[in-house]
């Protein structure tokens, strides 16, 4: 009996001295993740600018028009640019679509694709030795509509000259696979670059950025 009462003494108090120990964990988790933050001070919007900036490509989301796969999500790589005509950046995201690929078809039918972009697309998490699943692997979701730009307009060659400077062989996919020139009306701009989970950011806020 004296042993019985020995064993529920030392359960008793190891069960104290563990909810004390996680609860003060977990107080001590929320304080340094509030002191880094502020230490960084971390400006959402920009680094959602220079993510996009930076890539020369996205991952772009949109709802399936493929008979195999009809209103399911579908993926797709695309080639972007946000370079304006003195090469520097805009934030204005555009890109190349065609209507023999999975996005150009399924834009017209449902206006509403995401694009997402990675630190990872220039490896910056894998040589700093982070999984790209990391939230401090930033990434940016942006939701919005694809406008097609149309190509009587002053502002298109110019606009498709710049593209093809980034993307050399994009002046061959123009001539033989139809491809027209697009770019993003943003909706909506998640990033997630911190633990905590993600960050909203207004559209206005991601264009005053100046990089």
């Amino acid at each position: 009996m004296h042993i019985g009462c020995q064993q529920l003494l030392l359960l008793l108090v190891a069960c104290v001295f563990l909810s004390h120990t996680q609860a003060y964990s977990a107080l001590q988790d929320a304080r340094i993740i509030a002191e880094y933050k502020r230490q960084l001070e971390l400006n959402h919007a920009k680094i959602a600018r220079q993510l996009v900036h930076r890539a020369n490509w996205a991952s772009v989301g949109s709802i399936s028009t493929n008979e195999a796969v009809k209103d399911y999500p579908m993926v797709n790589i695309i080639s972007i640019d946000d370079n304006g005509l003195d090469g520097n950046s805009t934030g204005v995201i555009r890109f190349l679509l065609t209507d023999l690929d999975f996005t150009g078809p399924d834009w017209q039918k449902n206006n509403k694709v995401t694009f997402m972009f990675t630190a990872e697309q220039t490896l910056s998490c894998t040589n700093a030795s982070k999984d790209p699943m990391e939230p401090t692997c930033a990434r940016v979701i942006i939701s919005g509509q694809v406008k097609k730009l149309p190509e009587h307009a002053p502002s298109y060659k110019p606009a498709m000259n710049t593209f093809i400077n980034r993307h050399p062989a994009a002046a061959r996919w123009i001539i033989e696979h139809h491809f027209y020139l697009c770019e993003l009306n943003i909706r909506n701009i998640f990033v997630l670059d911190f633990y905590g989970g993600p960050h909203q950011v207004n559209a206005s806020d991601y264009y005053a950025i100046k990089i």
